[in-house]
């Protein structure tokens, strides 16, 4: 016996019943995340490892694109037995050969005790180093990464206690430096964060928001930093409370946040990038239609379909300041996922109708999950999801891409980038193969971080969640992409800006005394945390 058993508790069992259910009948039942939300907790102790056995690393092409196994030990081999899952990448926009990815790292499949892992490469994805855990033995979730313009690279990590931890590498991702002591980061579970990377007041500035169950108690909440992530100033509740979903700026300094509260929505903040003001939100837009909703179960029992990510366009040509959002949604009548796109023009006020990305045939029985994309510097948006249009059983899954030229007005032919794997094998003794999957994107092609299942462990007769790397980039096509039709546009229902005076200074929250940031190199050893009650 290679591995620990660990003592069955109560959530292990249900897991297991929910996982034994998905792998028997296709997929799990659908639930909506804003009514049973699965939240990040400690529900297991770290399961010991007696020995590790290790295989070749997967390198997996599938056509044009090859994709590279980041999560591999000190001599570049897969890891045999663990499972690595929501991952997320930055790129240093200086040197785009030098890349590092965030994910949930389970040492041992038999407990679902995670910790925070990390990869870097310096020859644009091929070969990866991954030296290990930001701290070992300690519980860390909802990985989120991001450069700034000069390739500092941050990561945003989730602890057990629901508040976080912001570390910084100023070294391609080779070495983290933790940049305040355990819990000071604030946060909560789903938090997202970005960095205002104009030459604006707030420049540097970093912003996070999460979905309500948070460090400080309730609330959809949003946070600022104003020294580059040491400090961060006291929770703002958010209006709408848009949760699961992202955050970006515009040129202009303004702030946006994108989630799905009672509705989707997009929350402006102007006053965010003067840092003598309290943040205040000055525009609300409600009731933007996505074309479905949000779920969580089905194909990916335990976990979200799909998260909803904003991005805006920066190119500096006739798109600019464009705000976009990409969601994997549940249209009216359905039990499965669409990739579903709007834009807005307006800055926020107002976004067109929903646009469907992947353009098979409407089928029930299909999937469409995990959708994300990114806005590349020339206005290029490059969109991926898992599919599944080509598998039997309907829920074999392929990574797909698509592109658009003209503001997602139309998307290029639908490309699969990967070969097919079975989602419902290599839990980590969770239902999931995590929430969500990320990308960058540069002039020539997007960045692409995700889960796959391509390695088989002939010990537990099953394959295994990993982390990969694969470059897209347009031109995998066919010749002369046609574009597909979309709808006419339309205003979202009933837009309503918050009315708002011109924000006059405020008192702002005194920062807690910024600490010495301590370097984490290598990784330290700690006593295995106690379960939150």
């Amino acid at each position: 016996m290679k591995f620990s058993t660990i003592s069955a508790n109560p959530i292990s069992i249900l897991l297991a019943s929910i996982a034994s259910m998905a792998t028997a009948s296709g997929q799990a039942p659908t639930w909506n995340p804003h009514t049973n939300r699965q939240v990040e907790k400690y529900d297991n102790p770290p399961a010991l490892i007696y020995r590790l056995d290790t295989s070749p690393r997967m390198v997996s092409p599938h056509g044009v694109f090859v994709s590279y196994q980041v999560n591999v030990d000190a001599n570049g081999n897969n890891i045999v037995g663990d499972a690595a899952n929501e991952c997320t990448i930055s790129v240093d926009p200086t040197n785009l050969t030098k890349m590092a990815i965030g994910w949930r790292q389970f040492n041992n499949v038999t407990s679902n005790f995670r910790q925070g892992g990390w990869g870097y490469t310096t020859d644009g994805g091929v070969h990866w180093t991954f030296p290990g855990v930001l701290q070992n033995n300690v519980f860390r979730s909802d990985p989120v990464t991001d450069s700034d313009e000069t390739g500092t690279f941050f990561y945003l990590s989730l602890l057990q206690t629901f508040c976080e931890n912001m570390y910084r590498s100023t070294n391609g991702g080779q070495s983290w430096t933790e940049l305040q002591p355990d819990s000071l980061a604030g946060g909560g579970d789903k938090q997202w964060f970005t960095i205002d990377k104009t030459g604006g007041p707030g420049h540097g500035f970093q912003y996070q928001s999460s979905d309500g169950i948070n460090c400080s108690g309730g609330g959809v909440q949003f946070q600022r930093s104003t020294d580059g992530g040491i400090t961060w100033q006291a929770p703002i509740i958010i209006p709408a409370g848009p949760t699961d979903g992202t955050l970006d700026v515009d040129t202009n300094g303004n702030l946006f946040i994108g989630g799905e509260g009672n509705t989707f929505a997009c929350v402006r903040s102007s006053n965010a990038q003067i840092g003598n003001q309290t943040p205040s939100f000055d525009q609300v837009t409600q009731n933007i239609n996505m074309g479905g909703d949000l779920s969580g179960g089905g194909i990916n029992p335990a976990g979200l379909d799909g998260m909803l990510f904003l991005a805006v366009d920066r190119s500096g040509g006739a798109t600019n300041n464009n705000v976009y959002m990409l969601a994997s949604v549940v249209p009216p009548g359905r039990s499965t996922t669409d990739v579903m796109f709007v834009r807005s023009t307006d800055d926020g006020a107002t976004f067109s109708a929903p646009v469907k990305v992947n353009d098979d045939p409407v089928n029930p029985s299909k999937w469409h999950w995990f959708g994300t994309f990114s806005v590349a510097p020339n206005g290029r948006l490059d969109a991926v999801w898992y599919d599944t249009r080509n598998a039997a059983n309907n829920t074999d899954s392929q990574l797909f891409y698509s592109f658009s030229t003209d503001a997602g007005v139309t998307w290029s032919p639908n490309v699969p980038v990967s070969n097919a794997f079975n989602p419902f094998e290599g839990y980590p003794n969770q239902s999931k193969i995590g929430d969500y999957i990320t990308i960058v994107s540069d002039e020539t092609g997007g960045n692409v971080a995700y889960s796959a299942t391509f390695n088989f462990n002939a010990q537990r007769n099953q394959h295994e969640e990993d982390v990969y790397y694969v470059r897209v980039f347009p031109g995998g096509q066919a010749p002369t992409p046609t574009p597909t039709p979309t709808p006419t546009a339309s205003p979202s229902a009933t837009p309503t800006p918050t009315a708002t005076a011109t924000p006059t200074p405020t008192a702002t929250p005194t920062p807690r005394p910024t600490p010495t940031p301590r370097s984490v190199p290598t990784p330290r050893g700690r006593p295995t945390p106690r379960p939150r009650p």
